[in-house]
This record gives C-alpha cells, sequence and structure tokens, in this order.
C-alpha cells in the first residue's frame, strides 16, 4: 500500500509539473506574407522550429497570409475582430497604417527606451521607415531594393556586352531594341525590358521617380508628390518604353508572371525585387546578371520588404516574448543565412561580415548588389491611409500603361485623390 501511495504521489507530482510547464509556455500567433517565388514557407517553418527548439517555453504558430496586401487586410481584420496576430511581417510602408490604427505597440514600450541600442545594429536606410516620431515600430527583416536582371546569352546574340548592362535610361532604350525580336509580321517574341506594372506598381514608378532625380512623398508621410514634372516624366518614360519605343510589352506587365518570363526567355531585361534573387539563380537555365538600376538623373532605388510588427492586443508576456522572437530572427548569422537562402538583402551590416556570407559573396558577387545600391535608396512610398494612396497611384499606373488616360493627367487624378485622403493628416 506504501508504494502505490508514493507510486501515486509520483505521479501526481509528475502531472502537476507537466501541467505548469504547458501553462507557462506562451503561444504566439506569427502572421507572414509569401510575396515572390521559392521555398520561403519552408525556409520560415524550419526558422520558428528551431527558435521553438531553443525556446521550448514559446510557441509559434506560422500562418502564411498570402501576399503583402492580403496579410495587411487580414491582420487588420483579425484586430478588429479582438483576435489580431501578436507578431507578422508587414510592409514597412504600412507603419503610419498600423500606427493609425492603433493596432501596433512600439519597440520602446515594450523593452524600454534604456533598452533600445539593438536598433542601431541594422541598416540606417531600414530603419527610416521603421521609426516615426522618436520610437520604433518596426524592425526590418524582409528587407529589399529593386534591382535589374539580364540574360547573358541574349545580349551576346544581339552584339551586346553581356557584362555590360544599361546604366541609363537612354541605354535601356538603345539596348532594348536591339534585344526585342519580332517576325516578318511583326510579332514580338522577345522583348528588350520588362518592368512590372501590376502587384507594386507604385513601386517601380517611385524607382523611376528616383532615378529621375524626385521622391513621391515627405518623411512626414502626409503629403504627396504624384503629380510633380519628374513624377510625370518618369511615368512617361515607362509609357514611351512601350508605346513609342516598343522594347516593353503594351498594357500592364504582371508581377507574378515577370519572372517565369524571364527564365522562359520572353524578356531579356526585367526589373525585380532583390528577393527573387534565389529564385532566379536556381530557376534561370543561363548566365545571368544583376545590377543597380539604370540612372537617369541619379542612381537609386526605394526600399521595399517587410518589418516585424508587434501587435498591442497582446499580453506583457506575449510581448516580450516576440521580442525574443525579432531578435534572435535577425541575429547576424541568420540575417546572413535568410540572405543567402532567399536573396532578400541581409538587413545589418555585421552580417554581411560573417565567414558564411563573406564566402557567400565571394562565390556570387551578385549578392552584394542590393546593399551596395542601398548608399542610393530611398524608403519605399508610406503615408497615412497607405493601402488607399498607392490604390490612387496604381489606378493611375494602370490608366497609364493601358492607354486610357495620358500619364500626366493620369497623376494629376491620383495627386487629387491623395489629396483629399491626407488632408486630415496635415493640420
Amino acid at each position: 500500500m506504501k508504494r502505490i501511495r508514493l507510486l501515486f504521489l509520483a505521479i501526481l507530482c509528475f502531472c502537476l509539473c507537466a501541467g505548469n510547464a504547458l501553462a507557462a509556455q506562451t503561444n504566439l500567433t506569427f502572421y507572414f506574407p509569401v510575396s515572390v517565388g521559392g521555398p520561403i514557407t519552408k525556409i520560415v517553418e524550419g526558422m520558428t522550429h528551431e527558435f521553438m527548439k531553443e525556446n521550448p517555453d514559446i510557441k509559434i504558430t506560422p500562418v502564411y497570409s498570402g501576399n503583402y496586401r492580403d496579410t495587411i487586410t487580414k491582420a487588420l481584420t483579425a484586430q478588429r475582430g479582438g483576435e489580431p496576430p501578436h507578431v507578422a511581417v508587414l510592409l514597412s510602408t504600412d507603419m503610419f497604417t498600423l500606427i493609425d490604427e492603433n493596432a501596433i505597440v512600439s519597440y520602446d514600450e515594450i523593452v524600454g527606451k534604456d533598452n533600445m541600442a539593438f536598433t542601431k545594429d541594422y541598416f540606417p536606410g531600414f530603419m527610416r521607415n521603421s521609426q516615426t516620431n522618436g520610437k520604433t515600430w518596426g524592425i526590418p527583416f524582409q528587407r529589399s531594393t529593386i534591382v535589374m536582371y539580364w540574360n547573358k546569352d541574349m545580349f551576346k546574340e544581339a552584339g551586346l556586352d553581356p557584362e555590360k548592362a544599361p546604366a541609363t535610361w537612354q541605354e535601356l532604350v538603345e539596348m532594348g531594341k536591339k534585344l526585342t525580336k519580332k517576325d516578318e509580321s511583326g510579332k514580338v517574341s522577345q522583348w528588350g525590358v520588362a518592368i512590372p506594372s501590376t502587384g507594386y506598381a507604385y513601386w517601380m514608378l517611385q524607382a523611376l521617380a528616383i532615378t529621375n532625380g524626385v521622391e513621391l512623398m515627405n518623411d512626414a508621410g502626409n503629403k504627396v508628390f504624384f503629380d510633380n514634372p519628374k513624377n510625370i516624366e518618369a511615368l512617361q518614360f515607362l509609357t514611351d518604353l512601350a508605346y513609342k519605343y516598343e522594347v516593353s510589352p503594351k498594357g500592364t506587365v504582371d508581377w507574378s508572371t515577370t519572372p517565369r518570363d524571364f527564365f522562359e526567355r520572353k524578356t531579356a531585361i526585367m526589373w525585380t525585387t532583390t528577393g527573387n534573387l534565389t529564385n532566379v539563380r536556381t530557376n534561370a537555365k543561363f548566365p545571368f546578371g544583376v545590377g543597380m538600376l539604370p540612372a537617369n538623373a541619379r542612381l537609386g532605388s526605394p526600399t521595399g520588404g517587410g518589418n516585424f510588427y508587434i501587435f498591442k492586443n497582446s499580453s506583457p508576456e506575449e510581448r516580450k516574448a516576440a521580442v525574443k522572437f525579432v531578435q534572435w530572427m535577425t541575429t547576424a548569422e541568420r540575417a546572413a543565412q535568410w540572405g543567402i537562402d532567399t536573396g532578400y538583402v541581409a538587413v545589418r551590416p555585421d552580417a554581411w561580415k560573417t565567414a558564411r556570407m563573406e564566402e557567400y559573396v565571394k562565390g556570387f558577387p551578385y549578392a552584394a548588389v542590393a546593399r551596395d545600391q542601398l548608399a542610393h535608396a530611398v524608403p519605399e512610398l508610406s503615408t497615412h491611409e497607405n493601402q488607399r494612396v498607392t490604390k490612387a497611384l496604381d489606378d493611375a499606373i494602370q490608366a497609364a500603361v493601358n492607354g486610357s488616360k495620358k500619364p500626366a493627367d493620369a497623376l494629376k487624378d491620383a495627386q487629387r485623390e491623395a489629396d483629399r485622403i491626407l488632408r486630415r493628416y496635415q493640420k
């Protein structure tokens, strides 16, 4: 009987300890978007499993929620329903919207201002649209710039130097003409240039605007300059590539299919995110090059991609666990490996000094193009009510590339709509 009693006590003690351990576990829901090709979800799952192995008191449940726009919609819908994610990767440009919705909490509030030194570990170019009003709201993770890819075999066939990409708008047109192939009937079998005008059309126009020497918005996120003459020139150039120079498809160029068109040799040059770098390296069955965007007035690109945000509707324990997860995901070694695995820019300078990254860049120098372009980059278009403002610009771009409006008229319409939306934030 005594043995039975001791056995019962031992089992009871085990159950109580197990129950306490289970009760002590912090559960976090993690929203994560996928906007480029490649096995991104498997990489993220591997990272979250590794984190949980090292931190058994924290459980992470990744939720793959579509592209960035799908993810912000789902996150805010869940927020209004009282069950938002605890942590999410959303566009850096969503910062003002998330603040206006009272959806997120600043890192300063969670860890205290005296413990914010870690934010200096990241590239300043990425922190510019991660901070506002003296607070840090996002931590860079899945960050990028726009880069240019070209098919070296097609350059050779066209009598061009395969190691020399177009460095200016004029060269883009001149090379594009040599790279575009038509049959006797005028049907195009190979385009010279493909710049997407769906999905993230505003981002591509911003790249043209920057290289034309202007920006689309102010730092406060309450004013835009869509109808600036230089921005109109940028949109005119985009449409001229198709209608005047005939080196790019008329109408819209789809974001999601542009890499496939590149792989299938339907276009010799494409502009897309550096986040597609590993996808291109894996799937391009030909030698390719990667370079900075061609300049008109200057070199440049908007930064892009996602930050880690922590949602306000969470307990102090959940917030602390979320910060721990974010810091773990963005250490120098993991940022380096993430950049190698995906093509996104490793978000901190010391990641580029790790042995694995130095070895990777030594064997694949194109990996450093986006990093070097950061010296010329500006923050991606970000305003209050950003989704509505960018939609106005996207609609204008669509109208221009489809030929239903002249670029000047389209951007003046977008400016009026953006001014109407942003008026309440200019007081």
